[in-house]
């Protein structure tokens, strides 16, 4: 079966006052030849889109620093590499499903650790999800609508940031997008190889990501459903086939997790109960979506105003439009919604397995149950997620702009091929008038739409422009003034082409052909031909332009500056995200500038509201963990929250039951926070950061040193309060760091008795205060062994930080 054989091919003429079939499909698609200029193109846009994931990469150095550790221990360490540990000496893992690290922990297997064989898979994912986004979109809609896709892809500015990064989302994209290539060959041909192949790539997506790559499960299982040229109960027998290749693509790696004896594995890190189901369905599942995700460290505020977690900011139907999430990823989500509804207009009362409306119920649906649940998730969501709408915004574009312009340029085609009587005198009825009059409508409409799309695309670009006013002023207007302008000449040139027609009363099929081709053919249709000739093209050439313009110049500055901690922001500063690289202090949502919303106390304690402005707030130790007065959860000598505007950081005390803090939280740029507050030794990365929570510590050459030494004789060389401060340490030395608690320091790993046995089988040498974060719940056992260690060794001081020599407590 010709693989674009359901397409329509032309419209037909039907009785007087029916609508025409949809507009015909080039004869390159027709025949799956492509024109010459096609793989030119395309060899263009991935060598374009390598430059922009390539260059400078290295500049962001370990980038995400906790998986960046994951990495390194995959490296070392096979178990590692299989359950995804922190640490070589497998600890416990990190709070996702391992298929991510796999790729990178080869990667350094074969070419070293370092930042570059760390973050180039991921960019080649980038080009490849690019290419496979192409080559979709192509099969049904052409290699121009595949272009346009892939360079929309290419040049979404949170796209650029994670295909610059390691976070999972690189692959999870790259597996979702080769999922739905799957599924459009599975549609034409009823193929169960390719449908059960689709279920398979998804299986991985939940390797990669768990259960958000199950969002578009029922968007490639209705699509099939719908447009699957074969009967409903070989459909049905097919879907249950597929829904089998994700539960075993997915669960065999969660089978052996689960069965594996917990004395034999790492413990299961964002768990409670040292179990993967419970991550799945809980901290990394179903409490994504309620909230309710215990030892998190809160999620996202309550539609109407209110509070909610720092990392997640508004929930609403307009989220993805907001300060926090807009810059990233809704720069042509207006035009996708738009050219979303046109097409399905366009394809109208199309058979069951019309090709036409199943590519656009495949990338909508896409679009809009993931664009929804993300929209109102009230767990943790952080503006990064959204690169996986960046496929199905970029496809919409490419498919509906294409759709637009063929149905624009539908009358010539239609009208030249009607039939025109052959006798001089006889009257036209049946031919070209009665062909013209709705094909002339729908163009007419066709190219309205399209300049209406253009032009709240560039009101939209103007908006979101104006969010960094001082970056680069000049473009801003730029963009309004020739989108708007541009979107009055297309318009312009539908009315020209109407009124050259005979003000809508076509007598003849030779003048609406002739006036498009700029033959004189009666009065003025010549010249409104010529006009239309040379206009339209210009015009086609500077929208696309103008559409791409302020998402591209965003995802350049994203390419040109260094990115670091756990949550990346793409574009300037001010541009939303979690404190935009290159800010001062950064800014965290929901907040005024570097202020922290309150967040919920731990057990004793009782955590206010964070009020203060211009990152302003009481400061305070913590005592016996609980949460000083600034809305900081008090953790054993976890210091004092950055000082009002002007102040300084004082260096954190001992709480009862804890350990000696080592200053405030980290600040912008070696410690400075926002407004002047300043925390002793402060590596905080641009943009901002929590210090041991989301960005790892760079240890001085003096504490790699005493790290390392005698590092031979101990399984961690340390261990210290939380994921990230453990792996700036680890990445350091090559050694591994026993991260306590995990990610929030707040998971049951090790307990008090556990740790107390490793210290003496004189397994861990030194213990590191500092880091950890704990809320919402969740294990007490980092401050449980925080105060026993504070108790029982003595603390010294080096490069600031507060290190115990755990080998006095070995026994034997």
């Amino acid at each position: 079966m010709n693989r674009t054989e359901s397409l329509p091919t032309a419209p037909t003429a039907g009785p007087p006052g029916t609508e025409p079939a949809p507009a015909p499909v080039p004869e390159e698609t027709r025949t799956g030849r492509d024109p010459r200029w096609a793989r030119p193109a395309l060899a263009g846009l991935l060598v374009a889109t390598a430059l922009l994931y390539l260059w400078g990469l290295g500049a962001s150095g370990w980038a995400n620093a906790f998986y960046s550790a994951a990495v390194q221990a995959g490296s070392q360490s096979w178990t590692a590499f299989f359950y995804g540990s922190s640490d070589a000496a497998n600890s416990i893992t990190v709070d996702k499903t391992p298929a991510s690290l796999w790729l990178m922990a080869l990667s350094v297997r074969i070419f070293g650790l370092s930042g570059w064989s760390i973050l180039v898979p991921q960019a080649l994912l980038g080009v490849a999800s690019v290419g496979v986004l192409y080559a979709t979109v192509r099969r049904w809609y052409g290699p121009a609508a595949g272009l346009l896709a892939g360079a929309v892809l290419a040049l979404t500015p949170v796209a650029t940031l994670m295909f610059r990064f390691n976070n999972p989302d690189a692959l999870l994209v790259f597996l979702l997008v080769a999922a739905a290539y799957a599924t459009v060959r599975a549609v034409e041909t009823a193929s169960t190889r390719w449908i059960v192949l689709t279920g398979v790539l998804v299986g991985f997506g939940f390797l990669t990501k768990m259960l958000q790559a199950f969002l578009v499960i029922p968007v490639f299982a209705g699509v099939y459903l719908l447009a699957a040229p074969t009967g409903l109960g070989r459909r049905i027998r097919q879907l249950l086939l597929a829904g089998l290749a994700v539960v075993v693509s997915a669960g065999w790696w969660v089978a052996i997790v689960e069965l594996a004896p917990a004395s034999a594995r790492p413990y299961i890190g964002g768990s409670q109960n040292n179990s993967i189901l419970e991550l799945t369905l809980g901290y990394n599942g179903l409490g994504r979506i309620t909230g309710d995700e215990v030892g998190s460290v809160g999620g996202g505020g309550r539609p109407g105003g209110g509070g909610g977690g720092p990392f997640s900011g508004q929930t609403g139907l307009l989220r993805m439009f907001d300060t926090e999430v807009g810059g990233q990823i809704s720069w042509l989500l207006p035009a996708a919604l738009i050219l979303l509804v046109a097409g399905l207009w366009l394809a109208g009362r199309a058979p069951r397995t019309d090709r036409t409306r199943a590519g656009l119920l495949l990338w909508g649906g896409w679009l809009l149950v993931t664009g929804l649940i993300f929209s109102f998730m009230s767990g943790i969501f952080h503006a990064y997620y959204t690169v996986a709408l960046a496929p199905a915004v970029g496809a919409l574009a490419g498919i509906g702009v294409t759709l637009l312009w063929r149905a624009r340029s539908a009358p010539v085609e239609a009208v030249a091929a009607a039939p025109v009587p052959a006798v001089a005198d006889a009257p036209v009825v049946a031919g070209a008038s009665v062909v013209a009059a709705p094909v002339r409508r729908r163009a007419l409409v066709a190219t309205l739409v399209l300049a209406g799309m253009l032009a709240v695309t560039a009101w939209w670009s103007w908006h979101l422009l104006g969010r960094t006013p001082d970056w680069h002023p000049w473009l801003r207007s730029t963009i309004l003034a020739v989108g708007l302008t541009t979107a009055a000449l297309l318009a312009t040139s539908a009315v020209i082409k109407e009124f050259a027609s005979g003000n809508g009363v076509q007598s003849d099929a030779n003048s609406l052909v002739n006036s498009e081709t700029g033959v004189a053919a009666g009065p003025g249709a010549g010249f409104a031909g010529r006009v239309v000739r040379w206009v339209v093209p210009v015009v086609s050439v500077a929208g696309i332009a103008v559409a791409l313009a302020g998402p591209a110049a965003y995802a350049m500055q994203t390419a040109a500056t260094p990115h670091s901690g756990s949550i990346p922001s793409a574009g300037p500063a001010g541009a939303g995200g979690f404190g935009g690289p290159g800010g001062p202090g950064g800014r965290m949502p929901g907040g005024g500038n570097g202020q922290f919303p309150g967040f919920p106390g731990g057990p004793n304690g009782t955590g206010s509201d964070g009020t203060g402005s211009d990152g302003s707030g009481p400061g305070g130790t913590g005592q016996d963990g609980g949460a000083n007065a600034g809305g900081f959860p008090g953790f054993p000598g976890g210091g004092s929250a950055p000082g009002a505007p002007g102040g300084t950081g004082q260096d954190g005390g001992t709480a009862p039951g804890g350990i000696p803090g080592q200053g405030g939280f980290p600040g912008q740029d070696g410690g400075t926070g926002q407004d002047g507050g300043t925390g002793q030794e402060g590596r905080g990365q641009r943009g901002g950061g929590m210090g041991g929570l989301l960005d790892a510590r760079e240890p001085s050459a003096e504490m790699t040193a005493l790290l390392t030494a005698d590092a031979d004789d101990y399984t961690w060389v340390a261990a210290t309060i939380g994921s990230n401060n453990a792996s700036g340490y680890q990445l350091a030395t090559g050694r591994p760091v026993m991260p306590i608690g995990g990610f929030n320091g707040s998971d049951p790993s090790p307990t008090l008795a556990q740790f107390q046995r490793y210290v003496a089988d004189g397994r861990i040498h030194y213990f590191l205060g500092g880091g950890g974060f704990r809320a919402d719940g969740g294990s007490n056992a980092s401050a449980e062994i925080a105060a026993w260690v504070t108790e029982t060794f003595t603390a010294t001081t080096v490069d600031g930080v507060t290190v115990y020599d755990l080998s006095s407590g070995k026994q034997g």
